[in-house]
């Protein structure tokens, strides 16, 4: 027998606030038109004043945590992947812990900025698969709101704020393809992309910082990354194309997402598409994708899935699981 780290529960949670592109007409040269044409956006959600990315992400674990059945006493490790954390230290999700109820356990973040739930992923599954965990809640959760330069048109139109919640559960499987939970792991990163998409904060600056990001250079690294990694996954796992139920891909920009379809040779109606409601919410993007898309009746239990994301870093990487 194989263990495999299978998903037990979904959720996801948006902040009340709704920000029709609209809304940017007001303040910059652009247009919903111009915003629609450019990135697929058509609104996305803005955290209150008082509301932080380690509240977002205790809503979407309430959320996983109900649709499992189980209570924050049943998991054993918490793993958040953010860029936006509450503190620079300590760990966001500590703080979730604390939020939950949970004293037993361990807790900590992952910071591969959009790339961060794909390496959170990876890194639940190496907790299940060595015993060290039976229980992982794995969430993404984001306030991009906090680090947009508002004057910036190609930036400040493309994020939202959101988060996603999965809890992967021990079980034994065959060790074949056809097994349920997480069959194949692709992780890359090249340091020398770092400057098409950064905040520019920190200790160096000594500020918080905003994002800088350069649009048109990091598009045509995304789609063939993307593509690459989704095939390495596959591959990984013993699997192809033609095996593929859906791809949950980052909700980076529609045309991204259409041209990274394409190189993998898949049709759209195969594609969980969210960010025309929701934005880009970087590490969040894929587990409110994949919440939507069970919401939606979309997935369903064993069916194949490709998720897929890349960020700044620049980080990538894909999975294969069977739902």
């Amino acid at each position: 027998m194989t263990r495999r780290a299978v998903v037990r529960g979904i959720g996801h949670y948006l902040p009340e606030r709704i920000v029709p592109n609209s809304e940017f007409e007001k303040t910059l040269d652009t247009s919903d038109e111009w915003i629609r044409t450019r990135s697929g956006i058509e609104t996305r959600r803005f955290a209150a004043d008082d509301e932080y990315t380690s509240d977002l992400g205790a809503h979407a674990a309430r959320a996983a945590l109900d649709n499992a059945g189980l209570s924050p006493d049943d998991i054993d490790a918490v793993i958040v992947a953010t860029s936006t954390p509450d503190l620079t230290f300590p760990s966001s999700a500590t703080m979730i812990q604390q939020k939950l109820g949970m004293t037993q356990g361990f807790a900590f973040d992952v910071q591969a900025v959009c790339a961060g739930f794909i390496y959170a992923l990876a890194n639940a599954n190496g907790l299940i698969v060595s015993g060290q965990a039976k229980r992982v809640l794995v969430i993404g959760a984001e306030t991009f709101s906090r680090i947009l330069d508002f004057t910036d048109r190609s930036t400040c139109v493309l994020f939202g704020d959101g988060a996603g919640a999965l809890i992967l559960e021990a079980q034994d499987g065959t060790g074949g393809a056809e097994d349920r939970g997480i069959l194949g792991i692709d992780l890359n990163s090249d340091g020398r992309y770092r400057d098409l998409l950064y905040v520019d904060g920190g200790m160096v600056s000594q500020k918080t910082g905003f994002v800088v990001m350069q649009g048109n250079a990091l598009f045509r690294q995304a789609v063939e990354k993307l593509a690459q990694t989704a095939d390495a996954a596959l591959e990984k796992a013993g699997l192809g194309h033609g095996d593929v139920d859906w791809i949950v891909p980052h909700q980076a920009n529609i045309r991204i997402i259409q041209g990274t379809a394409k190189k993998l040779d898949l049709p759209m109606d195969k594609v969980v598409v969210t960010v025309q409601d929701h934005g880009n919410t970087s590490a969040a993007s894929i587990p409110l994708a994949l919440s939507v898309g069970a919401e939606r009746g979309q997935i369903k239990p064993g069916d194949l899935i490709v998720t897929e994301a890349i960020g700044g870093g620049l980080a990538w990487g894909a999975v294969v699981l069977r739902w």
